[in-house]
């Protein structure tokens, strides 16, 4: 049994480790864009000090055009790049953390899972199908329902954040889906991303805002681009991927779930941001819902319930 390895918990501490980030990134990126930076300087701070430590890996491993192409390196760059964190970030200055955190990652496999069926006819397992359909619930009560259920006024500067969270998702979709057409290893793949983010974005912002970074207290900065360059880009990368070594793929990946919650309760000691009562249900919901569809373990009884429909079906 996999639980009884020896590793078994390392493989869970890198996995929460890794959702931890994940989940900070929302709640250190709203107080960024809240505070002294904007979505252009955490672009900027990310993929500077990400592509510099990580452009070594592409001059030796090259661009990956024999499986990508053109197209598809640029599909991955503007799925995981400056364009997706750009969208990501600015969502985080209309909207709360909490909304980031369970939109963002919620919503992804979503888009995967019609990206996959459309494109490459990919089935989806009952399972999944149960999980979408939670995450589709939960992001409508984040999404429409959440002022009602709080009493208060629609609030059209939130929901146009919410927007930016999903437009965020899809473009993490494509990515998800060319980098595992392309069987590109995670690595070579956040190479790829930060490196060429860092020759298209750099340029850009510095001809637009040459001078605003010196106009930042170097203690914000400082934080910002260790945090954005180099904990979220490159640390949970490496502690994802330890994770998924031991546990597996499907282990590795339902650590995902905990981001929703994680980033609730990170937000509100750092942001004072509480969700509402109907914020947590959606919360529980969308936790639940991106278990199942990441492919999570399930119990055995239910697997054996699964492989035996599915036995029966190839009999018949």
């Amino acid at each position: 049994m996999q639980s009884e390895s020896p590793n078994y918990l390392k493989g869970v501490l890198f996995g929460f480790a890794a959702a931890s980030i994940w989940a900070g990134w929302s709640a250190m990126t709203r107080l960024a864009v809240t505070t002294s930076l904007d979505a252009w300087d955490i672009v900027a701070l990310r993929f500077g000090v990400a592509g510099l430590l990580l452009s070594p890996i592409v001059v030796r491993r090259g661009l990956a055009l024999d499986r990508l192409g053109w197209l598809g390196l640029t599909g991955i760059i503007a799925g995981n790049g400056a364009p997706y964190a750009l969208v990501a970030a600015e969502g985080l200055h209309f909207a709360p953390a909490y909304d980031g955190g369970a939109l963002n990652p919620a919503m992804m496999p979503l888009f995967v899972a019609l990206i996959a069926a459309t494109l490459l006819r990919e089935q989806l397992s009952r399972a999944r199908k149960i999980g979408l359909f939670l995450v589709v619930a939960g992001a409508l009560i984040i999404i429409g329902w959440h002022t009602e259920a709080a009493g208060t006024d629609w609030n059209p500067s939130r929901t146009f954040g919410d927007a930016l969270f999903l437009v965020a998702s899809f473009l993490t979709a494509v990515f998800t889906v060319l980098t595992r057409h392309a069987k590109l290893d995670p690595i070579h793949a956040a190479a790829l991303v930060s490196t060429g983010s860092l020759v298209i974005w750099l340029p850009i912002y510095f001809a637009t805002s040459p001078t605003h970074l010196a106009q930042i207290p170097v203690a914000d900065l400082t934080v910002q681009a260790v945090f954005q360059g180099i904990v979220v880009t490159i640390v949970s990368l490496v502690l994802y991927v330890r994770s998924v070594a031991i546990l597996g793929a499907s282990g590795g990946a339902a650590f995902g779930a905990l981001v929703p919650a994680l980033t609730a309760f990170i937000a509100i000691p750092l942001l004072g941001e509480w969700p509402s009562d109907i914020g947590w249900v959606a919360i529980v919901l969308i936790s639940v819902g991106v278990y199942l569809t990441s492919g999570g373990p399930l119990p055995r009884r239910i697997d054996a319930s699964d492989d035996h429909t599915h036995t029966m079906r190839q009999s018949s």
